[in-house]
């Protein structure tokens, strides 16, 4: 006896609603114009990558900063109006950033 028929058992008269499909909506970007500042710097003798520069919504920044260490598969934050990226991508970044319709910068090096 599987759980359905359990349950059909504790509640006879209960109609099962049909199982909907969770579609995962994905939040359009504002595209800005003014390019955004891809920067490398050295905090306590390690590597990090700096992206400012958004002048939308800090709340779709904070996703675009969850979407690149999540393709990156790398540590980071998000600091007043700036994603801060353990290590030097620079190069993935600006190229996933342009792959979204950014303008981008390369500052340092």
């Amino acid at each position: 006896m599987d759980l359905q028929d359990q349950l059909k058992n504790l509640f006879p008269e209960h109609i099962p609603a049909p199982e909907e499909e969770i579609v995962k909506e994905e939040k359009e970007l504002w595209i800005q114009k003014e390019p955004m500042i891809c920067k490398f710097e050295k905090r306590k003798g390690k590597p990090t990558t700096i992206i400012e520069g958004y002048e939308g919504d800090d709340e779709d920044f904070k996703i675009l900063a969850k979407e690149i260490k999540t393709k990156l598969s790398v540590g980071g934050s998000f600091k007043d109006g700036a994603i801060i990226i353990q290590g030097d991508y620079r190069d993935k970044i600006m190229k996933i950033l342009q792959e979204k319709g950014f303008k981008t910068k390369r500052v340092g090096g």
